[in-house]
Formats: C-alpha cells, sequence, structure tokens
C-alpha cells in the first residue's frame, strides 16, 4: 500500500469521493440554500444553484468522509422523540422558570458513552443540547463520558439512562453500530 492510498473504514471512509454527485445531499442542500437566499426562480438562480450544488462538494472533496449508512426508519422515528421532547421541554422549562425558583434542582450529570463513532457521540450532545434544560458542556472521550447541565436534575442515574435510551440508543441503531464499538 503506498502512502497515497487510503484506508477506508467502514464507518467513516476517508477517502475522496469520486464523480460529479458524489455528495447528493450536500448538494441539494447547498442548490436550496441558494434559492432561498435568491429569493427567485429564475433561470439565472436555478443554473447558479445547480452549479454551486455541484462545484462546491468538489472543491470540498479532500475535507470531506463518506456519509455513514443509515438505517432511515431508525433514524426518522429518533426525530419524531426529539422534536417532541423539544416541545415537551419547553413547557417543562417554561413552568420551571415562571414558577417558584427554589423548585429547581440545577445539576451535572456524567451520561457514559456506548461507543467512540465520533459521529453519534456529536449527534448525541447535540440532541442533548438542543433539548430545552439541558446543555451538554463537555463530550470526554477518553473518559467515555459526556457532561451534561441540567437545570432540573433530581435523580442524575436516572436523567443520565433516559438520555441513554431516548437519545443513544437509536442513534447506534441509526449508525448499524453495537454498544462499545469502536469508530
Amino acid at each position: 500500500m503506498s502512502p497515497m492510498t487510503p484506508t477506508v473504514n467502514k464507518s467513516t471512509k476517508r477517502y475522496p469521493a469520486s464523480g460529479w454527485f458524489a455528495h447528493p445531499v450536500l448538494s441539494v442542500l447547498l442548490a436550496a440554500s441558494w434559492l432561498a437566499l435568491s429569493h427567485s426562480l429564475e433561470w439565472v438562480h436555478l443554473l447558479s444553484a445547480v452549479l454551486i450544488g455541484l462545484i462546491v462538494p468538489r472543491l470540498l472533496r479532500p475535507f470531506l468522509t463518506q456519509a455513514s449508512v443509515l438505517h432511515w426508519p431508525t433514524a426518522l422515528r429518533l426525530m419524531v422523540v426529539v422534536l417532541w421532547d423539544i416541545v415537551v421541554s419547553n413547557v417543562v422549562v417554561a413552568k420551571l422558570v415562571l414558577g417558584p425558583l427554589d423548585r429547581m434542582q440545577p445539576g451535572w450529570i456524567p451520561v457514559p458513552l456506548a461507543c467512540s463513532h465520533h459521529r453519534v457521540n456529536a449527534l448525541f450532545a447535540s440532541i442533548i443540547t438542543t433539548t430545552p434544560g439541558t446543555v451538554s458542556a463537555l463530550i470526554d472521550e477518553e473518559q467515555g463520558v459526556i457532561l451534561v447541565h441540567a437545570l432540573n436534575c433530581d435523580n442524575p442515574a436516572t436523567m443520565a439512562a433516559e438520555m441513554k435510551q431516548r437519545y443513544e440508543a437509536p442513534l447506534l441503531r441509526a449508525f448499524h453500530l453495537e454498544p462499545g464499538s469502536p469508530t
């Protein structure tokens, strides 16, 4: 194997994708973003969107990793759970903030990580932060833990177990990973 031959890992392949449409989701998002920013569907803007959608991913090719293969039904169910939890958490946080402040019990929760997959851990931390009332403060992959601050935490172990069950377990299934699997 020569030094220029890239190594391929099952979950995150680090090599330049080939072809002009190697990252279709990125291409479509870039084109749609361009059209949204231009507020026009004139032919010049449509042509610009197509060119941006094709050229930018091609220019970024050395910096992009191969996309992970997802189990889409699990990913969509997780998205529904997260959206529901955001709505419910907003109501809970509003009641806490508008009520007597002595009801709040802020605390730090160490949430152990089930794997060392960078995308899964980053998404897990993002989901925790997106849900009102909790913020991921630190992802310590060496220790295998996410440190989370909760606005109201009466039982840290229960909250950590619930986060793992509601968000991390579906993420692992969506990325076709087993707990304890490497990157």
